[in-house]
Parts: structure tokens; C-alpha cells; sequence
């Protein structure tokens, strides 16, 4: 196994222990995420787009707002509305006006994105397991109570969501609801 500083080919040593865990983690997060894009990607989407797919899923039927998408994301995303747009475009999600208040516009899933994340589950499902199966139990545990513990003094864990007016609005070009899409 090598080291950090090996990997990176540094010569100095590290500041502390803290600057060394850090970059560990920066470095692994790295790793780790370009393992997961690199899988995902055989279906013409990213990451962050499967992210979306997947939280739309778990809220069906009635959806979600851009904000509420935003705040549930893994990785902070500053612009919702134009990854939505993306994902409108490659018909794996349809959108709303709310009734009362036409500055929220609701977000669903569509059964072409269901359809997508059927096809995908099998293999992310086994993913975590392949990645990180060499790490017994414990040592999974103690790894998530330590990830969780490093965030304590993060603050704000999530960067603000790009959803124009009020909290919950996102506005983004939508069909009037009788209106076919174009």
C-alpha cells in the first residue's frame, strides 16, 4: 500500500496530522467518485444527475422543488435549475408550475427515468462493495463515525442552491400545464 506523500510525490512533510488526513480524504473522495462516475457513465448520465434520479425516485409521487432537490443532493450543486434543465432535456424527469403559487415549479421523475435507474440499480447497488468490501464491519463502522465526526466542524455541509425568489421557487422554463411540451 503507499502513502499520500508517496502518491503525490511530496517531499516535505505534512504540516500535522491534520494536513495529512485531509488530503487523505480529499484524495480518496477523489478516488473514490471518479470510480463511481466512471461506472455510471455506460448510461450517458453523471454522477450528480444519477444523484438527482435517485432523490426524485424516493419522493415520488408528488415530487420535489428545486430547493428541497438541492438540500438532499451528496455534493453540493450551485445550479440546480440548469442540471434539472439537462435532465428535462433528456426526458428522465417533467416538471410543474404549483397550482397557487406559479413561482414553484415541482419536479418528478419520469418513467423513462425510472425505467434508466431499473437498468442501473443492479450494478450501483454492488458498487459500495466493491469499492470498500476489504473493510470488515468494524472497521466500516469506525470509518463512517470518523467521516461523521470530520464534518462536525464544516458548518454549513451543503452550499446554497441556485433557485431564484423565494426559497422553495426555482424557476425554470416549464409548459403551461395544459400546453404540450415542446
Amino acid at each position: 500500500m503507499t502513502t499520500l506523500k508517496n502518491e503525490i510525490a511530496q517531499e516535505r512533510p505534512f504540516s500535522g496530522p491534520e494536513e495529512e488526513a485531509l488530503l487523505n480524504l480529499l484524495r480518496s473522495a477523489d478516488c473514490l467518485e471518479r470510480a463511481m462516475q466512471r461506472k455510471i457513465r455506460a448510461w450517458g448520465i453523471t454522477l450528480t444527475q444519477y444523484n438527482v434520479l435517485r432523490i426524485l425516485r424516493g419522493s415520488q409521487p408528488q415530487g420535489l422543488t428545486c430547493s428541497a432537490i438541492g438540500d438532499r443532493m451528496i455534493t453540493a450543486e450551485p445550479d440546480i435549475t440548469r442540471l434539472l434543465g439537462r435532465l428535462r432535456a433528456l426526458k428522465l424527469i417533467r416538471q410543474q408550475r404549483d397550482r397557487r403559487d406559479r413561482r414553484v415549479v415541482w419536479t418528478q421523475i419520469s418513467p423513462t427515468g425510472l425505467a434508466l435507474l431499473d437498468e442501473t440499480d443492479p450494478v450501483v447497488q454492488n458498487f459500495p462493495k466493491e469499492l470498500l468490501g476489504h473493510l470488515g464491519p468494524d472497521q466500516l463502522a469506525t470509518f463512517i463515525r470518523l467521516l461523521e465526526l470530520a464534518r462536525k466542524n464544516c458548518g454549513d455541509t451543503q452550499a446554497p442552491v441556485s433557485c431564484n425568489g423565494p426559497d422553495e421557487a426555482c424557476p425554470v422554463p416549464v409548459p403551461e400545464p395544459d400546453k404540450p411540451a415542446s
